[in-house]
């Protein structure tokens, strides 16, 4: 359902008053397909599946001559040196590697132009006439921002696992315990890793919504969430700040690395989860908040 066609239904709706159920449904639709049809999406998960590309091919170059990946030093991004055992480890190492800037950014791309994007455009009136709501319309554009989250993730994931078995063997896996795990679960596991990664983009995700509430301008509040997110992680690396570093929301973020171990280290990965949710609450909250008493003037 294109943009037009979504707003036949709300029309259509509204003569007959009240609101049609797949209303919601059709929203949702439409907003997923044109975030996806963007040419700035298409780029950032280019950007994206590019990583893992760059990764492998550096590996495989400086492993031709039989050294260690790294220098053998544990330099580089979490299993860096397992890779060219193992082509699996690549999708862990590609993880890690976008995790702490280039899956964050575009998530922060995405959700800053959520709503100021299309106050920007002229379009915001338009999608808040009754029965769409302004608490629909956010929820819609939030759950939008979380499905790119889901894909962005996978993006990566499915271009690491295509280029390590391309590059490197595949086969049993040896986990962070020490112990020996069948290919078919490390391939579960690396999935697994995959969802948490998604799910600890959720607080970035409420955080660059709030900042779209705040802004008419899609690219100020890109180049602020943005801006927010660099300023979090550099404080999230200075020692003296250690007492306030747990609450920060990249703080847990590698913890998906114990889903590598034998048996699951869990406490790391509930924290960063509930970590997320908390950021989520707030910052959701505050973005509805903030639009709900929004002057819409465009």
């Amino acid at each position: 359902m294109s943009r037009a066609e979504a707003e036949a239904v709300r029309v259509q709706d509204t003569a007959v008053g009240k609101p049609n159920p797949l209303w919601t449904f059709g929203l949702f639709r439409s907003e997923l397909l044109t975030t996806f049809r963007r040419w700035r999406t298409i780029a950032l998960l280019a950007v994206l599946a590019a990583v893992p590309i760059l990764i492998g091919i550096a590996i495989k170059i400086e492993t031709r001559d039989g050294s260690t990946a790294g220098g053998g030093g544990g330099e580089g991004p979490a299993f860096i040196s397992q890779i060219t055992n193992n082509g699996l480890f690549l999708v862990f190492t590609a993880l890690a590697a976008t995790l702490p800037f280039f899956l964050p950014m575009a998530i922060g791309v995405i959700a800053g132009d959520a709503i100021a994007g299309e106050a920007n455009a002229g379009t915001l009136r338009y999608l808040l006439v009754a029965p769409a709501g302004r608490t629909r319309l956010l929820l819609t554009k939030y759950a939008t921002t979380m499905t790119f989250c889901l894909v962005a993730t996978l993006v990566v994931a499915l271009s690491a696992l295509t280029v390590g078995a391309l590059l490197f063997p595949l086969g049993e896996l040896t986990t962070i315990s020490g112990t020996r795990i069948s290919f078919t679960e490390g391939l579960g596991r690396a999935f697994l890793i995959a969802l948490v990664v998604a799910a600890s983009l959720i607080g970035v995700a409420a955080l660059g919504l709030f900042v779209s509430t705040l802004t008419n301008s899609g690219i100020a509040a890109m180049a602020t969430t943005v801006g927010l997110l660099i300023t979090i992680q550099i404080l999230d690396q200075i020692p003296q700040l250690h007492a306030l570093q747990p609450y920060f929301f990249s703080h847990y973020w590698l913890s998906f690395a114990d889903l590598m171990r034998d048996p699951v280290y869990w406490d790391d990965l509930v924290r960063n989860l509930g970590l997320q949710g908390l950021y989520a609450a707030v910052f959701g909250s505050a973005a509805w908040a903030r639009f709900a008493a929004k002057d819409i003037t465009a």
